[in-house]
């Protein structure tokens, strides 16, 4: 534990601990993103996936424990990464003319509290309920996911703010995936123009596939 805990003081164990979270951050956003397409296959679909989640009772519990968790540790090692960057520069550039970073890059620090509000929100909206509009249930306690999408992105303003926060997780993403690979020191010139490139594509597939969905509620593309 000693030599965990000293590692972790380090640098590069800050940096380790930011990959492995992303890494589990990443794989809930994609199985998240799998189980919303379902909306596309109507109401018995999506809400027999609901009421599948929902009979896992504490083990549903547990994950999202885990997952909130690796979220946690995900911010506190990334501030306190900046701030050991803010020590060994306490003056900042006279004009900064980044050449080697990405607008992507340069936003991290604003995206993750971004996400991280916009992840309690969501939990609130459509797992709890209590700032639904019309949150409702099946017959047995499992929400009744459809209807709940559906009366939950027919409020423009939501709407808009999902598709604006998954704007910001699509630049965390551009950054977080190719970076994570580096920060294990899984880096070559070869290699890192394809991860960077692996990294877009995956980032816009993702913010695509999950703004589609209030995009169509909004449009009436829906039962």
């Amino acid at each position: 534990m000693m030599r965990v805990a000293r590692l972790y003081e380090s640098t590069l164990g800050k940096k380790m601990v930011m990959a492995v979270t992303g890494v589990m951050l990443f794989g809930f956003v994609i199985a998240h993103l799998i189980g919303n397409l379902q909306f596309y296959l109507g109401p018995e679909t999506l809400n027999a996936y609901g009421a599948a989640l929902h009979r896992l009772g504490p083990v549903l519990w547990l994950a999202r424990l885990c997952l909130l968790t690796a979220v946690a540790l995900h911010i506190f090692s990334a501030v306190q990464l900046w701030r050991i960057n803010r020590v060994a520069r306490p003056i900042g550039y006279r004009k900064l003319s980044p050449v080697a970073s990405s607008y992507a890059s340069r936003t991290m620090m604003l995206s993750g509290p971004i996400l991280a509000a916009f992840i309690i929100y969501h939990l609130l909206h459509f797992t709890v309920g209590t700032v639904h509009p019309k949150f409702s249930h099946q017959v047995g306690g499992a929400p009744e996911v459809y209807h709940n999408v559906v009366a939950g992105f027919q409020q423009i303003p939501v709407s808009i703010a999902y598709i604006v926060a998954m704007g910001f997780l699509g630049f965390h993403l551009m950054h977080g995936v190719w970076s994570m690979f580096q920060s294990v020191g899984w880096n070559h010139p070869k290699y890192t123009p394809l991860l960077r490139t692996a990294a877009v594509v995956m980032a816009a597939l993702i913010v695509l596939g999950n703004i589609s969905i209030p995009i169509s509620v909004m449009l009436g593309f829906h039962q």
